[in-house]
């Protein structure tokens, strides 16, 4: 079993940053397939970015492409979404999602999830 909790989500003006962060137990964390997934209202939810156990590899959606970076750190078992350049489109809950064996962008090959953050991008 996996426990993710997110942290980091906030109001901030279009054009400005979050990082949030996802603390895992449970489970060895360095052997775990991490990704970002968020929903907007009335929306569903869809895929942001993974990455792959060791941290070397990662696939990032299009429509986040040069604003979303996505990081770990396997000694602090947190995974980390950096967003720059944050747009109104952007705001969403957003949630981090672990699973065992190679990245996935589909939200069903993905067996533990948080419980979301909120971020809200203002115009």
């Amino acid at each position: 079993q996996v426990q993710l909790v997110e942290s980091g989500g906030g109001l901030v003006q279009a054009g400005g940053s979050l990082r949030l962060s996802c603390a895992a137990s449970g489970r060895t964390f360095s052997s775990l397939t991490l990704g970002w997934f968020r929903q907007a209202p009335g929306k569903e939810r869809e895929f942001v970015v993974v990455i792959t156990p060791s941290g070397g590899s990662t696939v990032l959606a299009d429509s986040m492409k040069g604003r979303f970076t996505i990081s770990r750190d396997n000694t602090k078992n947190t995974v980390y979404l950096q967003m720059n350049n944050l747009k109104p489109e952007d705001t969403a809950v957003y949630y981090c999602a672990a699973r065992d064996g190679g990245p996935s962008v589909r939200l069903k090959e993905y067996y533990y999830w948080g419980q979301g953050t909120q971020v809200t991008v203002s115009s």
